[in-house]
């Protein structure tokens, strides 16, 4: 039996369905690369569901942005309708983006936590207290609201928010009250990775990972998120707000102590320099120079203690952040690098201490192979015996199909005329690049997308293309809004019968996520390789793939780049009737260990008679 939400099944479609369905039933796990137009959410859903509900197992459907929740809910009430099926389905994101008190999304994840536990303890927040007794039931208004969500849903978090703050009730509480009824609940990666809060989500949530079906969309994703979680931090700029925290409030002695933490930090940082922006660092190094001064332990207790009576007056705690931050240094030296990094900043060096995660495993590897089923996906999930090795399965089929779509629908060329290779940048190559560029984008019927490894080459390469375009330029930059990206895109949009161009970079909002189906994009060019930055992280991570899988250039350096070009192309045909053009812009891209990555499907040639190849192709 299969729940479809459609009338008809994909091509290829099928095949994908089938795999999912064998992999589920029998207690397998699945990643696979399956590229936009598969319908890959219907796909997992379609025959997960039916499974599901017959076997009360939950499906956790987890995503790295909420965009494709969206996605996810649209689908499930297509299958509720259609089928008639009594359906719970829970949204859920971040607590403190859920959080109705003003300010709250402004504090760190750890900050908030801890703010909004001494909240509940202390019964001062009126949203948490109409929802539930002290016992830490739920209250006969929440019952109420309960059963109206239960009927409402599938709804997006958004409603529910909505619903929640109008009635003075706990949004993110709620929809763990949904949760431990749903037979879906849509989440970030976090709330089923994260070591804490994972154990404390599933819960509260009523859900055991054994018995669960555990489906991870944009997978590529997961190595790198997994990694971050478990990477610590500490800064000279985190310790002077800290300093200015405990000044504020009369704690003299911690204040001294964080004075003598900044200074053994400078000390440690004595010799970087320009010519030398960071070195390893060994944990005694540091716990040493520390305890110089004071024990260790009770430094951390002590700093626990007093952000936590900080956090009392004020939310937020920088005192709290630091002794979060001397624990974790404490861990493990296998898998993990220490890094001291020292940057100029805009008025004073930048110092850094960080506690940096190279193994994503730690994280996943309870996940993969405890759940009933997990299915990752993607469209660009290859190789994918890397993501295999790096996640730490076990027990896991791997699948790669090809697109669906009609392979005369897209021009996938490699230009080796130019490159963005560090030693070779200089404003030659860069009037170069931006000769091609602009003779691509002028001869495109149509709105273009161009990404680049960074701003500062985006920029570099800009100043010769804007005099060269014949078209109207949109610049992607840092930190914009949801608001700000939305409001370019729509501008962007409203070009497409005459065409302009969008100039963004490679793993940039714009390159990850947008969606431009039929003619509001008709082509993209990859502008270089966006290889990571040749720093101690990154040497640190092919030393440690290299000893563990043999693997270390392929898995830290070629393949994460190559994902990141793969995403940027993906924007461009969106569905099977689009037609577009995707160029990748770099020598590089011909060499056998870079061409090697492309996958099959993609049908990409090298050509230097590209204007010609791009003509012919929108002529037709």
């Amino acid at each position: 039996m299969m729940y479809f939400p459609y009338e008809e099944v994909r091509k290829k479609q099928d095949e994908l369905i089938k795999e999912i369905d064998f992999c589920i039933q029998n207690k397998k796990n699945l990643i696979v690369h399956a590229p936009t137009g598969l319908g890959k959410t219907a796909a997992v859903l379609g025959p997960g569901l039916p499974f599901a509900l017959d076997n009360e197992k939950p499906i956790f459907f987890l995503t790295s942005r909420h965009t494709q929740h969206i996605i996810v809910i649209e689908t499930l009430k297509l299958i509720k309708e259609k089928y008639g099926i009594d359906l719970v389905c829970a949204d859920i994101i971040g607590k403190k983006w859920m959080c109705p008190i003003p300010g709250t999304d402004k504090l760190g994840s750890g900050e908030f936590y801890d703010y909004c536990k001494s909240q509940k303890a202390d019964d001062k927040c009126e949203f948490y207290v109409n929802t539930r007794k002290k016992s830490g039931r739920p209250t006969i208004k929440a019952l109420n609201i309960l059963d109206y969500l239960k009927k409402l849903g599938p709804c997006a978090c958004e409603k529910i928010i909505k619903i929640c703050c109008e009635e003075k009730l706990c949004p993110y509480e709620m929809s763990l009250l949904l949760a431990a009824e749903a037979h879906v609940i849509i989440a970030d990666y976090y709330h089923i990775f994260h070591p804490t809060i994972s154990t404390n989500f599933l819960q509260r949530a009523k859900k055991e990972l054994a018995n669960s079906i555990v489906v991870v969309d944009e997978g590529h994703n997961l190595p790198r998120r997994a990694r971050d979680l478990m990477t610590a931090k500490l800064s000279n700029f985190i310790l002077k707000r800290a300093i200015k925290e405990a000044t504020k409030f009369d704690y003299n002695e911690t204040r001294e102590n964080l004075e003598m933490l900044r200074d053994v930090l400078m000390e440690l940082a004595e010799d970087l320099d320009e010519k030398k922006e960071e070195k390893l660092i060994s944990r005694n190094t540091f716990v040493e120079k520390v305890k110089l001064s004071k024990d260790y332990d009770e430094l951390i207790a002590e700093l626990e203690f007093i952000g936590d009576e900080v956090r009392e007056k004020q939310k937020k705690s920088y005192i709290g952040s630091i002794s979060h931050f001397l624990e974790a240094w404490l861990g493990q030296d296998d898998a993990f690098a220490r890094i001291l990094s020292k940057k100029q900043g805009y008025k004073e060096p930048y110092i850094i201490l960080s506690y940096r995660c190279l193994d994503p495993a730690l994280l996943t590897r309870n996940v993969v192979n405890n759940a009933h089923s997990v299915v990752v996906m993607s469209g660009t999930l290859t190789p994918t015996n890397m993501y295999r090795d790096l996640l730490g399965f076990q027990n896991v089929i791997e699948k790669e199909f090809d697109s669906p779509f009609p392979s005369d629908n897209k021009l996938s060329l490699i230009i080796p005329e130019t490159t963005t290779k560090f030693t070779k940048r200089d404003e030659e190559q860069y009037k170069k690049i931006a000769e091609i560029l602009s003779k691509i984008t002028n001869a495109v019927p149509g709105n273009c997308a161009v990404f680049f490894p960074s701003y500062k080459l985006r920029d570099d390469i800009d100043r010769h293309f804007q005099y060269l375009c014949r078209k109207t330029t949109f610049y992607e930059v840092p930190n914009l809004s949801d608001r700000e990206k939305k409001d370019l895109l729509e501008k962007f949009k409203s070009y497409k019968d005459n065409g302009a161009v969008l100039l963004g970079v490679a793993s940039g909002s714009f390159s990850m996520s947008i969606d431009l189906p039929g003619d509001l994009l008709k082509a993209v060019v990859v502008v270089g390789l966006p290889l990571e930055r040749p720093d101690l992280e990154t040497k640190e991570l092919i030393d440690y793939y290299d000893k563990k899988y043999g693997q270390g250039w392929n898995y830290g350096y070629v393949y994460p780049a190559i994902a990141k070009c793969l995403q940027g192309a993906g924007r461009c045909i969106r569905s099977e009737t689009d037609k577009g053009a995707v160029v990748f812009l770099d020598e590089r891209f011909a060499w056998s260990n870079y061409f090697k990555c492309f996958p099959r499907d993609l049908n990409v040639k090298v050509t230097r008679l590209y204007l010609d190849r791009i003509k012919e192709f929108f002529g037709s």
